[in-house]
């Protein structure tokens, strides 16, 4: 149990290697607006239960894995359509805009699946709650080639207890981890050490 990789540390990955190092190696969380909101609307979906609409079954919170890939995790929704059609719903916060952190999350619940019940998933949904909308997401070779590269980096993150350096970029200001991380503080450091470096450079 403990060589598995969270389908969720992928996305987390994605999304900055340093947050998904912080989480998943130092233990650190810290909550705000965003993730607040997303825990929020998350709860009817993380509730196992599952109910029938219109001949389709739907099935909440399922647990999932992959022995192939050494994953874990957790569906939000799976429907079961009547003609063998599998199909992976995941909640997320906002509104409907494509993520590839998010696509690979969703991929890697296809093929926990795929190796669960021997099927075939060709596709599934990122369901935006502001929108109140799906986004259909197709499990191309090149998604689940980026979702296989992924699981790698993470395996070797984790193993190696190395949690990857602070890197301002444009997401860091909705970060929830933005005060554990400091990734300003980083970037003057940078910034005073280059001009440093070069003027050494030039005198020897």
């Amino acid at each position: 149990m403990d060589d598995l990789i969270n389908v969720s540390a992928l996305n987390q990955y994605t999304f900055c290697p340093r947050r998904c190092g912080l989480i998943y190696i130092a233990q650190a969380w810290s909550e705000n607006l965003h993730t607040q909101s997303g825990r929020r609307e998350h709860e009817q979906a993380d509730v196992p239960e599952y109910e029938i609409k219109a001949g389709v079954r739907i099935e909440r919170a399922l647990p999932v894995w992959s022995d192939a890939l050494g994953l874990i995790g957790k569906c939000d929704v799976v429907e079961f359509h009547d003609d063998g059609t599998v199909y992976p719903v995941e909640y997320k916060h906002g509104r409907r805009q494509q993520w590839d952190n998010d696509d690979i999350q969703l991929c890697a619940q296809a093929i926990c699946l795929e190796e669960m019940l021997n099927v075939t998933i060709a596709e599934g949904a990122i369901y935006h709650v502001k929108s109140r909308r799906r986004r259909v997401v197709a499990f191309n070779e090149i998604l689940r080639g980026k979702l296989r590269e992924t699981v790698v980096a993470v395996r070797a993150m984790v193993e190696s207890g190395e949690i990857p350096g602070p890197v301002l970029a444009r997401h860091c200001e909705q970060c929830s981890l933005k005060e554990i991380c400091l990734p300003e503080m980083q970037a003057r450091a940078i910034d005073l050490y280059e001009p440093m470096a070069e003027e050494l450079c030039v005198r020897y």
